[in-house]
Parts: C-alpha cells; structure tokens; sequence
C-alpha cells in the first residue's frame, strides 16, 4: 500500500499494473518491477515518468548513477530542442462586457490542418458543439514548403495553402511524390489569397512565429485571434453556445476542471508531446527515458478505462478530445516513425474501444483524415524519412468503424 501527497493510494501490484484510488493522478506510481531488495519504480513527478531505485530495506532513494543523470541530461536538452514554442497570440474570444472579441455568428475562420492532432482537437470541439454554420474552416496543405521559394537564404517550411492548378510537389529535399498540389479538402486561402500559413501571420506584423495552426482569424477586426489550440477549444466549448446546435455539451465543466487539467498535464508530457521526445530523442538513453514515461501512461490509461467511461471521469471532456487526437495518430503514424512501438491501440482492447466510441460520435469522423495525416508526417520531416516514403499500414480508420461496447459502463454524469 502506497500513500500519495494527494490522498490518492496504490493498494494493489498485479503484473505490473497498479490498482488506484482517488481522483487525482499528479503523484502516482505506475509500475513496479521487483528485483530482490530494490525496485525500479517509475513514478510521475509532475512533469515526466521518471525512473528512481528505492532501497527499502534501507529507506535510501537514488536517481540510478551517471549514466541514469547522463540520460535525464541528455532528455532535457532534446525537450528543450524540440519543446514547443508559446503561443504568442492569446486573444479570448468572450461573452463579457466590452469584449474585444464577443462571439458572432461568421466573423471567425478557423485556418487548420487534417495532419495536425493540436488541429485535430478544435475541430473535434467544433464539430461536437454544432458549430459547422457559424465558424468557417480552411484546411492547409499537409505536406510543408518553402515558404519563400525565391529566397534561397530563407529555409523555412511549413504549411501551405492547396491550388489546384499548381505544379506537383515533392518534399522539401527533392524526393518523393510527385503529389498533387492539393489533396481533397484542401483549398485556397478564402480570406486573404495567402501562399501560406506564415503570410497571415506577416499580415499582422508577425515576423518570428511560429507560423503554426490551429490559427483562429477575426473576420471583422482582419488579425489574429489566437493560435492556442487549448484555448480555441475552450472558446468554442463555452462563448459560442448561442449558435450551437449542441449547446447543452460542456466540455470543460467547472465542477471537474482540477481532475481535467490535472489529467491534460500528465497526458500532455507522456503522450502528447512525449511521442515526439520518443521520436526526436539524439540518443539511446534519452529514447529510453523517454518510451518508458510513454509506455507507462499507455498502460495507465488502458487500466484507467476499464473502470471509467472516460480519461477524467464519467462524462466526456476535453481531455478526452486531446488524447483521442493522439491515440488516432498512434498506430499508423507513431508506432512506425516516433519508434512507440512498446504498446499499441490495436493490441489494447480497451483503449481501441474508447477511441471506436469517439471516433463514432456525431461528425467525428469527419474531422479524421489518416491519408493526410500519413502524408504529412511521412514526407514533411525528411531527417527521418529521407525519400518520404508512407508505410502502407493496416487501415486503422476502418477497424474505427467497427461497433465497440463502451456501453457497457455505467455513465451516471450527463
């Protein structure tokens, strides 16, 4: 029996797997390996899962040596590398007196990408909300370009709007392809006949970036809104609710909002963004480091779902919606590219019927594009796949199809 600073307690160790109580998860063990006096024991230390040897016997506790530190090391300066930069634009669209931006029906343009899950998420919002008819949407091109082809001292690539009368293209280094100019769904720049992403940005002064999407535009006041795809979600859940054909669905309930943020903060650093630490890591170590938090979590959250219909509860919130975004990708993209391949949705009983579950729900798939997914991730980073070739993979859209029987759990939470 283990007691947690939070009041939440392991009491049971049954193959690996612990069994928990309590709601919150920001301090929990979640897998023991027994070797004689000591135990590996990786644990959640607000920000990673993290590796430590306990002695019990005599109650001394280490990080497991230099090469252990090496590793930590070497894992912190690939997240630094690789850590997302902040969203520069945190504009809030708001209900409130003298808003600056109050919710109006057309005067937002959602600019977002198939490929992208911090896309994803909001266009998962806005489907589930009803939001179709008052907020317009874009999609880009999933392959990234040059976006300044005639500068050869610019080397920046990112996304591109679709032309159908364009040239075929290639990646970034010349192979693969030759693909189309735009895939279905992708379209010109509606709002601003823009090349790319980045010229918006440059429109309203922005010249540093990142040139990123989701990317909310107002229509009215011609700038941005806000690029923040945690804040986008929460806007459209809660300030649009007047045009919405869902209104009475909140995804972010005021009563559950500890547990959701609690559950957004372990699932961001593990699963979220901790496919691309397994991806990017520059050395063994650090992959090591960085797969163990991943695969921990994994199977967290397959024990976690046995018990409960959702991440964070009994109903559907926008934790949900974040880790569906990922596990969609997982599979097909991650599995292969990231090197994630300790655990996979297909070969996890219950967290493949969770995703059946929201992949089933009303417009979802809609929002779920594998072929430009694929695209993107196999021939935008030509440092890990050179010739931008695309795993023919196993169809894991249709095996989403399929019926699932999260119904069997008992949902008391409307």
């Amino acid at each position: 029996r283990v007691n947690f600073e939070d009041g939440s307690v392991c009491s049971e160790l049954t193959g690996g797997r612990v069994s928990l109580s309590g709601n919150s998860l920001s301090n929990v063990i979640a897998k023991f390996e027994y070797q004689k006096k000591n135990e590996n024991v990786t644990v959640w230390d607000g920000r990673r899962w993290k590796r430590t040897t306990k002695t019990f016997d005599e109650g001394k506790e280490g990080e497991g040596g230099e090469e252990a530190n090496r590793a930590e090391a070497e894992l912190n300066v690939v997240s630094e590398k690789f850590k997302r930069r902040e969203s520069q634009w945190r504009n809030f669209i708001s209900t409130g007196e003298n808003a600056q931006f109050p919710p109006e029906k057309n005067r937002y343009h959602l600019f977002v990408a198939y490929s992208s899950p911090w896309a994803h998420r909001t266009l998962i919002v806005l489907a589930l909300k009803g939001l179709q008819d008052a907020i317009s949407v874009t999609m880009v091109h999933p392959i990234w370009q040059k976006t300044r082809k005639d500068d050869a001292e610019d080397d920046h690539v990112g996304w591109i709007f679709g032309n159908e009368n364009g040239e075929p293209l290639t990646s970034v280094n010349g192979f693969g392809g030759p693909f189309p100019p735009n895939f279905p769904g992708n379209e010109p720049d509606p709002v601003n006949d823009s090349f790319c992403i980045r010229d918006i940005y440059n429109l309203v002064d922005d010249t540093d970036g990142p040139f990123t999407v989701p990317l909310l535009w107002d229509l009215k006041g011609k700038t941005i809104v806000s690029n923040e795809s945690s804040d986008i979600m929460r806007m459209m859940n809660s300030e649009f609710n007047d045009f919405a054909t869902n209104a009475d669905l909140d995804l972010y309930p005021e009563s559950d909002r500890e547990t959701i943020d609690q559950t957004n903060n372990w699932l961001y650093h593990t699963i979220n963004d901790g496919v691309y630490r397994c991806g990017y890591a520059k050395c063994q170590d650090s992959y090591d480091l960085a797969i163990d938090s991943l695969t921990a979590s994994f199977d967290l959250i397959e024990t976690i779902l046995q018990s409960q219909k959702y991440i964070a509860g009994n109903r559907l919130t926008e934790a949900d919606i974040r880790l569906f975004a990922t596990l969609f990708r997982f599979d097909e993209v991650y599995a292969i590219f990231f090197k994630t391949n300790t655990r996979s949705v297909e070969n996890s009983p219950t967290i493949l019927n969770y995703c059946r579950e929201i992949y089933q729900m009303s417009s979802v798939a809609d929002t779920c594009n594998m072929s430009q997914v694929k695209t993107h991730y196999y021939c935008s980073n030509p440092d890990l796949n050179e010739y931008s070739i695309i795993p023919l993979g196993m169809d894991f859209e249709t095996t989403l199809k399929e019926p699932h029987n999260r119904g069997d759990l008992s949902n008391p939470e409307p």
